[in-house]
C-alpha cells in the first residue's frame, strides 16, 4: 500500500479528523494512530503525536477504561414509589369493644405512614373492605 508522507501542521489536522470526524471515534492514541495509518497517511511520529489530542479530549477520557483502583464503589439503588411496599397485620383478639375484636394495621414503608382500624373479624373480606376504604 502506498502511503502519503505528511509533516508540519497537516499532521494535526489529520489527527483531528481521525478523532473528531464523522468516521472517527474517541478510543485512545493507539487506535487513533492506526486510523491515520489505515487512511493512507504516514509520518514517523504518528502514535506519539496521537497521544496529545487524546489526552486533551474530554470524550476520549470518558471513553477510556477505568482501573479498579480508580473506580468508585458501586452500590445498588433500590427505586420504590409511594404505595409500592406495604405491610399489613392484625393485632388481637382483644376484649370486645363496639363488636370489634381485632385491630388491622397497614403501613406504607416508603412514606412511613400507618393506618389502623378496629374490625370485628380477621378474615380476607374485612381486609379487602379496609383497603378499599
Amino acid at each position: 500500500m502506498i502511503r502519503r508522507c505528511v509533516w508540519g501542521g497537516k499532521t494535526r489536522r489529520i489527527l483531528d479528523e481521525c478523532l473528531y470526524g464523522p468516521t472517527g471515534g474517541h478510543y485512545g492514541p493507539s487506535v487513533t494512530g492506526k486510523k491515520v495509518f489505515d487512511a493512507g497517511f504516514y509520518w514517523p511520529t504518528i502514535f506519539k503525536e496521537a497521544q496529545t489530542p487524546v489526552e486533551t479530549c474530554d470524550a476520549c477520557q470518558r471513553q477510556g477504561t477505568i482501573t479498579r483502583r480508580d473506580e468508585m464503589p458501586q452500590q445498588p439503588i433500590q427505586v420504590c414509589e409511594v404505595f409500592d411496599v406495604w405491610g399489613i397485620d392484625f393485632i388481637g383478639p382483644f376484649p370486645p369493644s363496639n363488636k370489634c375484636l381485632y385491630i388491622s394495621v397497614a403501613v406504607d414503608y416508603v412514606l412511613k405512614l400507618g393506618e389502623a382500624k378496629a374490625l370485628p373479624t380477621n378474615d380476607g373480606k374485612v381486609v379487602i373492605d379496609f383497603l378499599k376504604a
